[in-house]
């Protein structure tokens, strides 16, 4: 039952991930402390100053171009006269990728490096200010942020402490290193192809990404191909416009080359044949093998083993073939896997961007998946009295085959899931070679498979299973609370990905099979031959039901039709004549307010609702800091964007909406008046 907890808790973590609540007014997200190298820096000399931040957990801070939302840290020195300072030189950034936009951020503790210049003729003390503006995000808020640092040197003889010494040492290797040749890069219709000398015996850790710092030089959420071609690296992304000079980052994991570009002519790489990275590959494998490992107590998982298990030992009981079946079992796990990583890898290399789990990107197959899982549920449930999975009875009484068909159905049904490890291996699974990243899902499969098969051929481990007998029904009903939680998980997602019409149909497909599925069961209980054969046409039109479910169409971008600017004195115009009014606060460094912009906000059906019930809008943009509003904000305990305000006529108080919005809250809202 702990592990069933356990389980449940995962599912749960899994329902809600990225939801994050508005921090209150006024808290510190991210630390940050002025640090200098040397606090006696000698007359005419240089000090390396670093702005050492710590960001909170949970939340991120940005890259000098923050990507498709965000904004810099700006920075006002204060210093003497004569003294000045260089640019904020950044270390390598992360990237983080939600609803399709690209952000070049901080997750973790950085320290950007500023060159202070001491005049010549300075003496004495010699204090340092400086007035920092910057942007602290979470996936759901973004809030401006101000820091006000001092710090006060002695102008003396340049002495450094050791230990400083060896922090900065730190930092400075964190910095991208300047390339000292320029690249080349070429624009043919929507495709960029960049050329930047690397020399082949150069060593490159990890997979290689270009951070453009240009404005505008590239869409930053577009799929790069990076490749070694000799003495060069070629990166080929799309979506980019004719500039004059790029310049950018050239990162191969946590190592950068700072690189400035020109135009010209860029032939394509050489397709070269990959290096076998052995060590990478066996440290990806194991992580594969540890991860399949701990899906086995995910909801969606635990109970098929479970089952089995007591199955197996059953079967040992009885005089049975364990190690044939837990063989079955395996074999049907690796080879899902295999077949699923070898179309993600097939798919992949004709250019799509897709990652583990990609066929649940489709609504189709999670509809599918629904029906699966809401089968094995009810029949865990006790709605019918088929073994799980009902539809490999037979082939179980027969042989190794029911086996072999619940381990491909457990590895299907554990895709949606993602256990710790499993992101690293499978991440590495994409840029190793492909019998290396084959190894590597077939790992997985045998994480998964490994319980079973160690009951199959350990006795010991099968004796110290109970003994079958009544009391495995109350497990099995115990065991379907979490295939039900699993089965409410893929109707969520499923609304998600199809809207609500989307949704509906996946409950009826559902309820439509679960139906065909009873009535088998009772027909098989009064002993009729071929019980299941009325059942289905039922199941035919429930996987019919596919057909129906399509993506949900993507917001058209469109502003507003008739959206005023927002002001104090216009919302009171409007409520005191008692008219409905939506207020949204966004601002153009906001990710969360563009996302949901895009999604909801400036889709048809909301525009529409919006119109034909003769709802105002009123949009507040506090890109600019704008301190009325950030005074308005403030008073509905917000610290920052977005904020959704709903005013219902004849209501003093606003209804504050959620940070993410749908399109059926808005349109429910807009017919309520």
């Amino acid at each position: 039952m702990a592990a069933v907890r356990f389980g449940l808790m995962a599912l749960l973590l899994w329902l809600f991930a990225g939801v994050a609540l508005a921090q209150a007014p006024g808290e510190e997200h991210v630390k940050i402390t002025l640090v200098a190298e040397s606090d006696r820096p000698a007359p005419g000399s240089e000090v390396t100053l670093a702005l050492a931040s710590v960001p909170e957990k949970g939340w991120h801070a940005y890259w000098l171009n923050p990507g498709d939302a965000g904004l810099p840290a700006r920075a006002e020195w204060i210093l003497p006269k004569g003294a000045s300072t260089g640019e904020i030189r950044y270390p390598v950034p992360e990237r983080l990728t939600i609803a399709g936009l690209m952000n070049y951020v901080y997750e973790g503790p950085f320290a950007p490096l500023v060159t202070l210049r001491i005049p010549a003729d300075a003496t004495g003390a010699f204090p340092v200010r400086v007035k920092l503006n910057y942007l602290v995000c979470t996936d759901a808020i973004c809030v401006p942020g101000k820091a006000d640092l001092s710090t006060t040197l002695q102008i003396g003889d340049g002495s450094v402490v050791s230990s400083i010494r060896a922090q900065f040492d730190v930092w400075r290797a964190a910095l991208p290193r300047p390339l000292g040749a320029e690249g080349i890069y070429q624009v043919d219709g929507k495709a960029l192809r960049l050329a930047i000398p690397f020399p082949a015996a150069a060593t490159a850790q990890g997979e290689g990404y270009f951070f453009p710092a240009t404005h505008g030089a590239f869409d930053y959420a577009a799929p790069q191909k990076v490749a070694r071609d000799g003495d060069r690296v070629v990166v080929e992304t799309a979506g980019v416009k004719a500039v004059g000079p790029i310049e950018g980052l050239l990162a191969f994991g946590k190592q950068g080359f700072w690189v400035r570009a020109v135009p010209g002519a860029v032939p394509a790489a050489k397709a070269a044949p990959a290096q076998m990275p052995w060590s990478g590959a066996l440290f990806a494998f194991l992580g594969a093998v540890l991860g399949g490992l701990i899906l086995n107590i995910m909801p969606c998982v635990f109970p098929i083993l479970s089952l089995k298990a007591l199955s197996l030992a059953k079967a040992n009981a009885e005089g049975g073939d364990p190690r044939a079946e837990a063989l079955a079992y395996t074999a049907g796990v690796v080879l899902v896997c295999l077949a699923l990583g070898g179309s993600l890898l097939a798919l992949r290399a004709g250019g799509a961007t897709l990652g583990w789990a990609f066929q649940l990107q489709d609504p189709r197959v999670i509809l599918v998946l629904l029906l699966l899982v809401a089968g094995i549920a009810f029949n865990l449930a006790g709605l019918f009295e088929l073994s799980a999975p009902g539809f490999v009875n037979r082939a179980t009484a027969r042989g190794t085959g029911g086996a072999f068909m619940t381990g491909a159905l457990a590895a299907f049904v554990a895709t949606p899931c993602t256990g710790p490890f499993m992101g690293a291996a499978l991440g590495a699974a994409l840029v190793l070679p492909w019998p290396a990243a084959l190894a590597v899902f077939g790992g997985l499969g045998l994480g998964i498979a490994l319980p079973f098969l160690l009951l199959g051929f350990v006795p010991a481990f099968r004796r110290l299973l109970p003994r079958p007998g009544a009391w495995m029904e109350t497990l099995r009903r115990i065991l379907s609370v979490p295939m039900f939680l699993t089965a409410l998980a893929l109707a969520w997602v499923l609304g998600r990905q199809a809207g609500v019409a989307g949704m509906t149909i996946g409950l009826a497909a559902a309820l439509l099979a679960t139906l065909g599925l009873w009535w088998a069961g009772l027909r098989q209980r009064r002993g009729k031959a071929r019980a299941w054969l009325p059942a289905v046409p039922l199941l035919a039109l429930a996987l019919a039901a596919t057909a129906l479910v399509n993506a949900a169409p993507a917001g058209t971008g469109a502003v507003v039709p008739g959206a005023e600017k927002f002001s104090e004195a216009r919302l009171a115009e409007l409520t005191a004549q008692g008219k409905p009014v939506f207020a949204y606060f966004t601002a153009d460094w906001c990710l969360t307010c563009k996302v949901n912009e895009k999604a909801v906000i400036e889709t048809d059906a909301v525009a529409r609702a919006l119109a034909d019930h003769k709802v105002t809008v009123l949009v507040g943009d506090w890109t600019d800091g704008d301190p009325a509003l950030g005074r308005f904000i403030e008073r509905h305990n917000r610290a920052g964007v977005p904020l959704y305000l709903w005013y219902k006529p004849g209501e003093a108080e606003p209804r504050v909406l959620p940070q993410i919005l749908t399109q059926a809250m808005l349109v429910d809202l807009a017919s309520k008046g």
